[in-house]
């Protein structure tokens, strides 16, 4: 069993920076796949970013490639959701997510996930 605890959410204008975290627990961290999806009202749940640190494969949806980082801290069990530049499209309720099927390119099926932290995008 594994456990996220997101946090960094909040508002920010178009064209700011954000940086969300997820604390995972409950299992060796460092084997991990871990990700983020995010879902907008109204829309499906999407893959953002996700990694597989002991393959070393990371991979971007294309709407934020170039715009959004993510990393991860096996010290600290913890993995990060860097987005600068953010859009009024961003916004939504971003969730972290670990474990599952990860195909190393834009399919990602999660085992795990936390419970959401909500990215607000003014103009």
């Amino acid at each position: 069993q594994v456990q996220l605890v997101e946090s960094g959410g909040g508002l920010v204008q178009a064209g700011g920076s954000l940086r969300l975290s997820c604390v995972a627990s409950g299992r060796t961290f460092r084997r991990l796949v871990m990700g983020w999806f995010r879902q907008a009202p109204g829309k499906e749940r999407d893959l953002v970013a996700a990694i597989n640190w002991s393959r070393g494969i990371i991979s971007y949806a294309d709407s934020v490639k170039g715009r959004f980082t993510i990393s991860r801290d096996n010290a600290t069990n913890t993995v990060y959701l860097q987005m600068n530049t953010l859009k009024l499209e961003d916004a939504a309720v971003y969730y972290c997510a670990a474990d599952g099927a990860f195909d190393g390119g834009s399919s990602y099926y999660p085992e795990y996930w936390g419970q959401g932290t909500q990215v607000t995008v003014s103009s």
